[in-house]
């Protein structure tokens, strides 16, 4: 795998975790087990749980820091939205992932339609809607997704179908995301597997399955052991893998993600290579014991501390605002 070498001298490395988004909880594990990945390999390690009550203090605290680079291990508003990335920016630290403006997009799940197809990456056709208009009329025929423009991890995600529970018309007062955004994305639902491709600096990892034993690869199904099978590699034709894969790649070099990112993929199995359509891209994907990118580093002979410091390589590979 090509990587930048790692720096000659052990960092001090301060892993930012928390946030206040719905992934809070996902965010601190995963900071968790970067910092103590980080101090496994000799690292000096500053944890910085960041709260909306200290949010004020951030700089104050990472100033007095001073560490030579921050792991970013937030998920979510702030974080992953290019809100930290600017703070960082400004203060001309070192960070890993990506920077703000493939934060910015890669969060807006319409941005990043809107910068990818025209490169030719697949993805499902949609529209932003009102979520008050719901409870009038559908957006689309029966099945449809409605999801959050930026939000992560299935959060908010809501499957309409003909057989469904939701009324038809929605209900106004039957629990979904159009009870908590003003806004959403509508899409047409595609059936068959989900896939997923995690992509470490120039090189796509694998292809995973994802196979819920729920009806729905949701945020409790992502994050709760025995709820979702993991079947990686995904025991898919090679054509499709590969194009999974080359699709990842690219999506990531269009956006100008860094460091890590994943991919997540709906492919209809009947429809072969033409079914299989891009959903979104994860500037912070997860790095609990459960995620899916520790999960591929394994699969190509990575262990997960031997991961976190190729993220960190991945830091240094280019220069950071000063």
């Amino acid at each position: 795998m090509e990587v930048a070498s790692q720096p000659s001298r052990q960092l001090h490395v301060a892993v930012l975790m928390g946030g206040w988004s719905s992934e809070r909880e996902v965010s601190l594990s995963s900071g968790s087990g970067v910092a103590e990945a980080l101090e496994s390999l000799g690292h000096r390690v500053t944890r910085v749980d960041m709260t909306k009550a200290r949010r004020t203090e951030l700089a104050a605290d990472l100033a007095a820091a001073a560490p030579d680079v921050v792991f970013n291990a937030l998920h979510g508003v702030p974080g992953e939205d290019g809100t930290v990335q600017g703070l960082l920016d400004l203060m001309g630290l070192r960070y890993t992932h990506s920077g703000l403006a493939a934060s910015v997009i890669a969060i807006d799940k319409q941005l990043t339609k809107n910068a990818l197809l025209p490169h030719g990456i697949r993805m499902p056709g949609g529209m932003m809607v009102g979520s008050e208009s719901l409870y009038a009329a559908d957006p689309m025929p029966r099945p449809y997704v409605l999801k959050p423009v930026n939000e992560g991890s299935s959060v908010g995600v809501a499957i309409v179908t003909a057989q469904g529970n939701y009324g038809s018309p929605i209900g106004r007062d039957v629990a979904g995301p159009w009870q908590e955004f003003p806004m959403l994305l509508a899409e047409p639902f595609i059936r068959g597997r989900e896939l997923t491709v995690a992509v470490l600096g120039d090189r796509a990892l694998a292809v995973t399955e994802l196979v819920p034993t729920s009806e729905f690869y949701d945020y409790d199904a992502k994050y709760t052991d025995g709820l979702t099978v993991h079947i990686c590699p995904a025991q898919i034709p090679a054509e499709i893998a590969e194009s999974a894969m080359a699709m990842a790649l690219k999506a990531h070099h269009v956006l100008g993600c860094r460091g890590t990112s994943r991919s997540d993929f709906r492919w209809d199995d009947e429809q072969g290579e033409a079914g299989l359509y891009l959903l979104e891209v994860n500037t912070q994907p997860g790095m609990t014991k459960l995620s899916l990118v520790p999960e591929q580093g394994r699969h190509v002979g990575l262990s997960y501390a031997q991961l976190v410091q190729r993220i960190v390589d991945e830091a240094f590979a280019e220069d950071m605002p000063t």
